[in-house]
Order: C-alpha cells, then sequence, then structure tokens
C-alpha cells in the first residue's frame, strides 16, 4: 500500500525532497522491494495530500527506474544506521542487475 504525506503546499513536498526526507526513500524502497518481481511497469509509491491546494499528488515509480532508486536511497539508509536494510536494499541490486544481464 502507498504511503501518504499530508502538506501545507507542493514546495512543502519539494522541501522535503530537497531534504532528503528519510520518509520518502523509505517508501520508494519499500514499494521497490515489494514489487521487484511484479509484471507490471509502473507502481504506486506515495500520496501527497497538498491542504492548501486542496490536491492529492499520487507518485509511481517506474520499474526501469528500480535500480538506480534503490542506489540513490542506501546512502540515506546508511545515514539512518538501518544496516539490515541496507542488506535488503544490495540484494534486490544485485537481482535486477542480473536480471538485466538475463535480457541482454
Amino acid at each position: 500500500m502507498a504511503r501518504e504525506f499530508q502538506v501545507q503546499n507542493s514546495d512543502e513536498f519539494e522541501q522535503m525532497i530537497q531534504n532528503e526526507d528519510f520518509r520518502i526513500s523509505e517508501a520508494l524502497v519499500s514499494t521497490i522491494l515489494k514489487n521487484l518481481k511484479s509484471k507490471k511497469r509502473h507502481h504506486h509509491a506515495l500520496s501527497v495530500i497538498s491542504i492548501d491546494e486542496d490536491a492529492i499528488y499520487d507518485v509511481t515509480i517506474d520499474k526501469e527506474d528500480f535500480h538506480h532508486t534503490l542506489q540513490e536511497s542506501l546512502s540515506n539508509y546508511e545515514r539512518e544506521e538501518r544496516y539490515e536494510d541496507c542488506i535488503e536494499i544490495k540484494k534486490a541490486m544485485k537481482f535486477l542487475e542480473k536480471k538485466t544481464k538475463k535480457k541482454k
């Protein structure tokens, strides 16, 4: 299930991204790990509820971006000292690398 974030406006969410808010990485990584073997190309990772704009923005992740997103998120997990999760992320990255090699 996708994670929900409630923000005042889209600028606040943009600030969360720039500050590398761990909750965003956590939502993306969780979505990827749950869908590693999925045949679907796009996966709903999070919903951003903007109070001022009275809008909901759904964020999806393309299966083609799984490896890159895991790689980018790994440093956030290391910073948070979530080492067991780091191991799972690295396993998932290796799985995706093998899968990519088989396609070639």
